[in-house]
């Protein structure tokens, strides 16, 4: 059984669909750069100490999430119990840092508006 050559108004719902599929993705990244932009331009005028605190505090929370908290694979010799405690308490810990980020560190872009194409 031979497939039929797909027809004309079929070729342009093909083309029709990815040319929308394109715009949306477009119009995604658009929004996630409008973000980017705002967040970038919001912290123009904070102080040297702020901006110097949030890569020292991501530095921080790695040191602490690896080294220190590896050590309760280490007193648990390595054994899976001690990989699941280690899981666990490094969530609640990511959570915690996190949120003490968000807390801290947060911009406001509320005030920051432009127009975007």
């Amino acid at each position: 059984m031979e497939e039929d050559p797909p027809s004309r108004s079929e070729f342009l719902d093909k083309r029709e669909e990815s040319e929308a599929s394109f715009w949306r993705l477009k119009k995604a990244f658009d929004k996630w750069r409008d973000g980017r932009v705002k967040r970038v331009m919001a912290q123009e005028g904070e102080s040297i100490w702020l901006t110097l605190g949030r890569p020292l505090y991501i530095s921080g929370c790695i040191l602490f999430d690896g080294p220190v908290m590896l050590e309760i694979v280490r007193l648990g010799d390595r054994a899976p119990w001690s990989w699941i405690a280690y899981s666990m308490a490094l969530y609640v810990t990511i959570k915690l840092q996190m949120r003490a980020y968000d807390q801290i560190f947060s911009v406001d872009i509320s005030q920051v508006s432009f127009e975007s194409h």
